[in-house]
């Protein structure tokens, strides 16, 4: 587990690196298609000839940079949670609280929201600045100990640093599909002009291609990225209460008992305990939980190893 754990952290560099490399290569694909190509130029390596890759690179950083400390707090609006204290719901707080001492974690913020819908998240960048949030339909369907259990596993995602990660993804991914965007319409307007001056028509076609599929790429990689997570922290929360039947009854519940949450954002589906809409079977190419079964016969399946 805690090789999984370091495993995590060294994934997050990488993924950042990886979504880098797909900005950089959005921002020379736009500079291809609207300046030009910088190795047909006399000097490759002046600058004025990377306008459009230099601006997208320094743009996805400053908008990833943004997120990360504000996408915490973003989630938390776009959900309309509402902060706790032990006294206005001790049953959750001392679920957490308990939880928290086991783990021998910060003891994170703790929020309601007022939804029927059963379904939970977590969020923040690190342990130390992390929040909870557990749903009124969640608390009203679940027993004490499958309560215990989807705390435990949102907690396992605070351990394990999914927060973090969990994050960065979302803002990497935002970021690539407005940049996309944004590039797309410069193309038209700008480039338009160019294809018609002796451009080759197979690269224009390239280009585009190239920035209509990245981020389709970008959410299948935070799509996987996101499925791989929950089975941890499934395996985490079990392992926390030693209890992997009592989460499995709540996953077996969520899928029987679930329904769409009534504010719902697909920025911040991965987050969620359960998926909080009800995709279709296109949909879940792109779904961020794997499938409830699944994560209930690996609970069950590996329930004596806990």
């Amino acid at each position: 587990m805690y090789r999984a754990i370091a495993r995590n952290k060294r994934n997050t560099v990488f993924i950042i690196a990886l979504f880098l490399v797909l900005v950089a290569v959005i921002g020379f694909v736009a500079n291809l298609l609207t300046v030009g190509n910088p190795f047909d130029s006399d000097n490759p390596f002046d600058p004025g000839n990377w306008t459009i890759t230099i601006a997208t690179i320094i743009g996805a950083g400053i908008y990833v940079l943004i997120q990360y400390f504000a996408g915490s707090g973003e989630a938390l609006a776009m959900s309309g949670a509402r902060q706790i204290q032990k006294a206005d719901n001790p049953r959750l707080y001392r679920v957490v609280e308990n939880l928290a001492i086991t783990k021998g974690l910060p003891m994170p913020k703790v929020y309601i929201v007022d939804d029927p819908a059963p379904n939970a998240f977590a969020t923040g960048r690190k342990p130390e600045a992390a929040s909870v949030a557990a749903t009124t339909g969640l608390l009203d369907m679940m027993t004490d100990s499958e309560l215990e259990g989807v705390m435990a596993h949102e907690m396992g995602h605070v351990e394990n640093f999914d927060i973090r990660l969990n994050t960065v993804v979302f803002a990497l991914v935002v970021a690539i599909g407005v940049i996309a965007d944004i590039l797309m319409r410069m193309m038209w307007f700008s480039g338009g002009r160019r294809s018609n001056n002796n451009s080759n028509p197979i690269m224009l076609i390239v280009g585009i291609a190239a920035l209509i599929l990245s981020p389709i790429v970008a959410t299948l990689i935070q799509a996987a990225i996101s499925r791989q997570r929950e089975y941890l922290a499934d395996a985490t929360g079990a392992m926390t209460t030693r209890h992997p039947e009592a989460l499995a009854s709540a996953l077996e519940k969520l899928g029987q008992y679930g329904r769409p949450l009534k504010r719902q954002n697909s920025t911040m589906a991965h987050m969620w305990f359960g998926d909080p809409s009800k995709p279709g079977v296109m949909d879940r190419l792109f779904g961020t939980h794997p499938p409830i079964f699944d994560r209930v016969q690996r609970l069950r399946d590996n329930a004596t190893k806990f």
